[in-house]
């Protein structure tokens, strides 16, 4: 019997936005193998600019996957004492998951720069990894121009075309520094959260 799949969803999650929680739905309608989506937000160690503390971005996600049995937020990044790569994480929650398979979800802007990644070959070699286009991406062409992808193409699952996902946190920031309404953006309780906490402003 094939293993139940835990895929792992990582991001700044700066803030998280509903287009976040309807892609994680969606895989986990589309394809019956996938138990669990865990958000992982990465720790605030990481260098990028404007991005708020670890506290503030896990109880954001957690306001909303606590409402949903099937998915999760991780600390596992958060803890951390420095920033972790993708395959460190991936192999912590092979440990937590022991009697699951652990996959990956990335964004096919992610994927042109994945043979890049720390421990690239292993990462692609071991772990499934779910594509989701953005900007009209064409995910075959992609893979065969980069040899790595392509030697192990069996790797990815191109996430079925209704799955696209455009929108950016950076434009909610801008609307919330605007004092300009991000309304059916994010969940109602991620948006009081923002407005109680005094975020983004």
């Amino acid at each position: 019997m094939e293993k139940k799949q835990i895929v792992m969803y990582g991001g700044c999650f700066n803030p998280p936005l509903n287009s976040h929680f309807t892609l994680a739905e969606q895989l986990i309608n589309e394809y019956d193998q996938i138990d669990k989506v865990v958000f992982v937000p990465v720790n605030s160690k990481y260098q990028k600019a404007g991005l708020i503390s670890n506290i503030h971005r896990y109880k954001m996600l957690q306001l909303v996957c606590s409402e949903n049995e099937k998915m999760e937020v991780s600390k596992i990044e958060l803890e951390s004492k420095r920033p972790m790569y993708t395959i460190e994480t991936l192999k912590e929650l092979k440990k937590i998951y022991p009697n699951n398979e652990i996959a990956l979800a990335i964004g096919s802007d992610n994927l042109k720069e994945l043979d890049l990644w720390h421990k690239a070959e292993e990462l692609i070699k071991n772990f499934k990894i779910y594509v989701i286009s953005r900007d009209k991406d064409n995910i075959e062409d992609i893979i065969e121009n980069h040899k790595l992808l392509k030697e192990n193409k069996s790797s990815f699952i191109k996430a079925k075309n209704n799955i696209i996902s455009n929108l950016s946190s950076t434009y909610v920031r801008e609307k919330l520094k605007n004092n300009k309404s991000i309304r059916y953006l994010t969940a109602d309780k991620v948006i009081k959260y923002i407005k109680e906490n005094n975020l983004y402003i």
